[in-house]
């Protein structure tokens, strides 16, 4: 009896360790095959983004601007600001601070569906990073903007990001040392973040980088004023120029002081790179298009347009410097027959010299002020039809 027990137990220990040994194997195989496919899907990805860099190698600046039609801008949304909200507050507090509902894919979806193939999105970063030295960026937000992004970039159409309303960044000497700091701070987080996505991905360095209460807020600027929009664009470029991935090779908007169409425009230093497009913002007649107590009436009033493409030609496109119209738009002074034939105009005569326009839209299409909403944020629809059709029969 003992032995038969004693064989039975030997036969028992037998079994069971070569279900072990089977159960070793078969996740030892499965250790492999994971990290086979591990390595494998990182093959793919680095060769995804060789392939991409390749790419972008043989492109420029110019090629890019040409291949844009027209653009939208996604306006006092992820640029909106909220003093009383926290750091870590859900991004939706940020993004619906002024009045527009959170963004949608339904919403990017019915702005390309009407014609838009360049999106514009204003982001605003103060409010959303730490202190120094690292001022790192909050990664709900960072997550957030990539969502949002993701919505056209998927799509295969142009984005745009950059950064909007930031306290930081005022032109003055005592503050250029504080402004490149933070610039390259948190664009170097912006550029890790994105670095695998291809050329339709596009970084602006700023918006309209001003002097905010004084005399010179919008009329042009100062020396400091452009001494130190363009160190701030420098430290930019060079931030993303030293970034891995496709950054080196990325396209990059960089602004004159306050974005201004006239004056400041000829002190821009523009980098030796090409593919370096020069960010204007130009809402053309002021008293038509932006003077919310100014005409309804265009009556073909071509004077301020006409010099503007002048000056944008002679300034930059002759010297094979490319340029965007990273804004304009005309308030909605219930005439939208005057807006399309003005728009109409408008975008011919940038057409004409190969300048791409990205219309304002801050989501404003009843009350007062400036209303400059095109697609309605809750209907998903165009509610200027004839605007628009104005405007997409002027860029063909």
């Amino acid at each position: 009896m003992r032995e038969r027990t004693g064989k039975a137990l030997k036969t028992v220990s037998v079994k069971s360790q070569a279900r072990w040994m089977v159960l070793i194997l078969f996740y030892l195989m499965l250790l492999c095959m994971f990290g086979f496919i591990c390595t494998m899907h990182v093959f793919a990805e680095n060769t995804n983004i060789e392939e991409q860099i390749a790419d972008m190698e043989d492109l420029t600046a110019m090629d890019v601007v040409n291949d844009m039609k027209i653009g939208w801008n996604l306006g006092n949304t992820l640029d909106a600001t909220k003093s009383s909200a926290d750091i870590d507050d859900d991004p939706s507090v940020f993004e619906t601070a002024w009045g527009n509902p959170v963004v949608t894919q339904e919403l990017i979806d019915a702005v390309l569906d009407a014609g838009f193939n360049v999106v514009r999105i204003p982001v605003t970063w103060t409010g959303h990073f730490g202190n120094a030295p690292d001022y790192t960026i909050t990664e709900s937000w960072l997550d957030r903007v990539q969502e949002v992004v993701d919505y056209a970039y998927d799509k295969g159409v142009y984005v745009i990001i950059n950064m909007h309303h930031e306290e930081w960044n005022e032109p003055y000497y005592d503050n250029e040392e504080t402004a490149c700091e933070i610039m390259a701070a948190l664009w170097s987080q912006i550029a890790e973040r994105f670095a695998d996505y291809d050329e339709h991905l596009i970084f602006e360095a700023q918006n309209e980088p001003r002097k905010k209460g004084t005399d010179v807020e919008w009329t042009g600027g100062d020396q400091e004023g452009w001494d130190v929009v363009n160190a701030t664009n420098q430290a930019f470029v060079d931030t993303i120029r030293a970034a891995g991935g496709c950054n080196p090779y990325r396209m990059l908007m960089i602004p004159d002081y306050a974005a201004n169409s006239s004056v400041a425009l000829q002190y821009l230093t523009v980098p030796d790179d090409d593919r370096i497009i020069v960010s204007v913002h130009a809402y053309e007649p002021y008293n038509f298009a932006l003077n919310t107590e100014g005409t309804d009436v265009w009556n073909n009033d071509t004077a301020a347009i006409d010099t503007l493409m002048s000056t944008l030609k002679e300034l930059f496109l002759d010297n094979g410097i490319p340029v965007i119209i990273g804004e304009f738009g005309a308030v909605n002074k219930d005439n939208e027959a005057e807006r399309a034939e003005w728009a109409a105009y408008y975008l011919n005569a940038a057409k004409e010299i190969g300048v791409p326009c990205i219309w304002w839209d801050n989501g404003a299409v009843i009350g007062n002020g400036e209303r400059f909403g095109l697609i309605s944020r809750y209907m998903y629809r165009c509610v200027f039809p004839d605007l628009l059709e104005a405007m997409m029969d002027a860029v063909g």
